[in-house]
């Protein structure tokens, strides 16, 4: 990624003076002047801080081990190598790698992945991704060069944590003539 140089102004430099007073022996100012209290200087070119339209934002050369819960929209773009969670947008940039499981409300995955994804709402697998893990996905989206190593779920609602229970097989002691109708 290529970050683009802006020239600053010169700030004028700060004249230093020494924090506490010069004392006595009995810790008084060796002058009857009151101790001066501290002289905060702000910035006088103060520059906003970047607006990324609220979403965190996890740059190409940040390295993560340990899980990442986060509540709105977070773009991950460096490497990852834990657990997921949460009920909000997460978009996997180009230079991202993530090992681990992720579960969240929406995902849009431009880089890589090795683990499984589970999203209650949509996913988008993106033209240069690779996926390699299971999907479970209300809405999904692939283009076309997405490559996709596992297999992928689309189910027709909101997708719950726990496992749906399986089916119990029930047998009847009588024999199968009697459900056919069949007298003996």
């Amino acid at each position: 990624m290529l970050k683009r140089f802006v020239p600053q102004k010169p700030v004028p430099p700060v004249k230093e003076e020494p924090r506490y007073p010069d004392t006595d022996g009995n810790n008084h100012p060796a002058s009857r002047e009151e101790a001066e209290t501290p002289t905060i200087i702000l910035n006088p070119n103060p520059k906003p801080m970047a607006d990324h339209g609220g979403k965190d934002i996890l740059s190409s050369d940040v390295e993560i081990k340990g899980s990442i819960k986060f509540q709105k929209e977070l773009l991950i773009d460096g490497k990852v190598e834990g657990d997921i969670n949460s009920d909000g947008v997460l978009t996997v940039g180009e230079n991202a790698e993530i090992r681990g499981e992720i579960k969240t409300k929406s995902i849009s995955v431009y880089g890589k992945v090795h683990g499984n994804i589970t999203v209650s709402e949509r996913c988008e697998l993106k033209s240069k991704c690779v996926l390699q893990g299971d999907l479970k996905a209300a809405r999904l989206v692939i283009e076309e060069g997405a490559t996709l190593i596992g297999k992928s779920e689309v189910t027709t609602g909101a997708i719950s944590a726990k496992p749906a229970p399986r089916p119990e097989v029930v047998r009847s002691s009588e024999p199968i003539k009697a459900a056919f109708g069949v007298r003996a």
